[in-house]
């Protein structure tokens, strides 16, 4: 992100000392990780924003923030984090040329030394809200502490700086005295992860899709939130297009092809639309179009816990939306105290990626005077797609981490080569004492490498437990340690642990 993306931001902060009294957090934190591989660790990579990649690493970040009142029928809200420091380089392979069908390391890449994480302003007026910037967005309905993440929206990746709107939270239906309520967003981004994919492809086979552009949105419908038992339901969509396709042969740039981004293709983002010069792409939707159907019950127990249960069904085309893709989804069931305790939250998850709606993929428009009249959309093949890298954000799923993100494909390969999967997934969270929190997850999966690549299985069970310390002279501080580790031959057998120091608080500009 380049430095005029943080004039918007930084402006707003500073005039709060013209405006009326206005409260404004602030934190400051010193990160340090270290491990085995070359990688960090599963449990200490995901989930995080992408803040946190490689082996070692030594990062300051912090952050400013005005958050945007929501009791108040007009207001803003603005915010700026910033993160630097060191982090040790991976090697990727990489085509060598003069040295024909051999691919040799590049040097090694890793994390700029600084960078913007977030940088962002809000509107909000009665029940809707607009975001100019970059502002990290988890998933919509789980609970991203816990969960293996949303099979769409996770948090997994950085944010992106682009524009959205939508409903603050939940609203009223007209008419309908609060027994239904609805939820929803929509917005556009452009990802700033050219260098990052020029610096780790290996320029052999395949392709390179560059300056792409993603468009996101949901929509959800919940009962009465007052009643013991609530049900949503909804749906997560997401597109990428525009950019430009050079493709590899050999060691050799065979074609390139602009994908438009004008007017139409971001029309064609929102409400899909078929597009494309020849038979076979005019045939279908322009863009990669992916989401999934959502749905959760949530009963309230005594004592004000909950008790939730929920099901995210993939799809990436017309077969996936209309649930040909068999048992294929993540299912969760999560229960939460009202109050911290000993125990306060568990969750267990079952994740299956296996089906894909067949293997097969056979459309007879892609080949022009084929005998074969037959249609077969099968071979959903999640999260990647013939124009686009993969479904990430320099090389950090934007859904589900549980596929393994394209950062770890060490031979320079762009796509998710592990994405026929399925496993399980467990966590939980207490506090041991008023001062001392603890958190625990872990996870088994097993991976068949994908449809047009089958492997065969290899398995990966990986674990993380952490405590967070606040002493009670001092309840700002917070400090984090944090111990995982990876066994089998997904990610290999590694070890990380990871120590973070932030300190938090808040000032007051203006008067009253």
């Amino acid at each position: 992100m380049k430095a005029r993306h943080l004039l918007a931001p930084i402006i707003a902060l500073a005039a709060l000392a013209a405006t009326a009294q206005t409260d404004v957090q602030w934190h400051a934190a010193a990160t340090l990780n270290t491990g085995n591989s070359a990688l960090a660790p599963y449990y200490i990579a995901s989930m995080r924003g992408g803040t946190v990649t490689q082996q070692h690493s030594t990062l300051l970040h912090a952050g400013l923030s005005h958050a945007t009142d929501t009791t108040r029928r007009l207001s803003w809200g603005a915010g700026v984090e910033l993160w630097g420091g060191w982090a040790s380089s991976a090697t990727y392979a990489r085509f060598a040329p003069g040295t024909p069908d051999v691919l040799a390391p590049a040097g090694g890449q890793h994390p700029a030394r600084a960078w913007v994480q977030q940088a962002w302003v809000e509107g909000k007026h009665r029940g809707v809200r607009l975001t100019l910037g970059a502002k990290h967005a988890g998933s919509p309905l789980l609970s991203d502490d816990l969960t293996s993440g949303d099979l769409t929206r996770s948090g997994n990746s950085r944010p992106m700086m682009g524009a959205s709107a939508g409903f603050v939270n939940f609203q009223n239906v007209p008419f309908t005295k609060g027994w239904l309520q609805v939820n929803g967003e929509v917005g556009y981004f452009k990802p700033a992860d050219n260098s990052w994919l020029e610096n780790h492809y290996n320029y052999y086979n395949h392709f390179i899709t560059t300056g792409w552009w993603m468009n996101y949105k949901n929509f959800y419908l919940r009962s009465h939130p007052g009643k013991r038992l609530v049900a949503t339901i909804g749906m997560q969509a997401a597109c990428q297009f525009g950019g430009k396709r050079t493709i590899y042969v050999g060691g050799a740039a065979t074609e390139t092809i602009e994908q438009k981004a004008d007017a139409e293709a971001i029309f064609k983002a929102l409400i899909p639309g078929s597009g494309g010069s020849n038979k076979g792409d005019a045939a279908y939707y322009e863009g990669n179009h992916l989401g999934s159907w959502d749905v959760m019950l949530d009963y309230r127990l005594g004592g004000g816990s909950h008790l939730r249960a929920y099901y995210q069904s993939p799809w990436e085309d017309g077969s996936g939306i209309g649930k040909r893709n068999g048992f294929d989804g993540l299912w969760g069931v999560e229960w939460r105290a009202q109050q911290p305790q000993a125990l306060e939250a568990a969750l267990v998850e079952y994740f299956d990626f296996t089906n894909q709606s067949g293997p097969i993929h056979w459309a007879p428009a892609d080949h022009p005077g084929t005998t074969v009249g037959t249609e077969s959309t099968g071979m959903d093949n999640y999260y990647n797609n013939y124009a686009f890298n993969g479904y990430h954000n320099r090389g950090m799923s934007i859904g589900s981490p549980m596929l393994r993100s394209p950062l770890y494909n060490r031979d320079g390969h762009l796509r998710f080569d592990h994405n026929v999967v399925r496993g399980v997934h467990a966590a939980v969270k207490g506090h041991i004492t008023p001062r001392l929190a603890y958190r625990a997850m872990g996870s088994w999966r097993r991976s068949w490498g994908s449809l047009e690549q089958p492997l065969p299985h290899v398995d990966c069970t990986s674990l993380m437990v952490e405590a967070t310390y606040s002493p009670l002279r001092l309840p700002a501080l917070e400090c984090t340690a944090q111990l995982a580790v990876d066994r089998g031959k997904l990610y290999g057998n590694n070890v990380g642990a990871l120590v973070s120091v932030t300190y938090h608080g808040n000032f007051t500009l203006g008067k009253k």
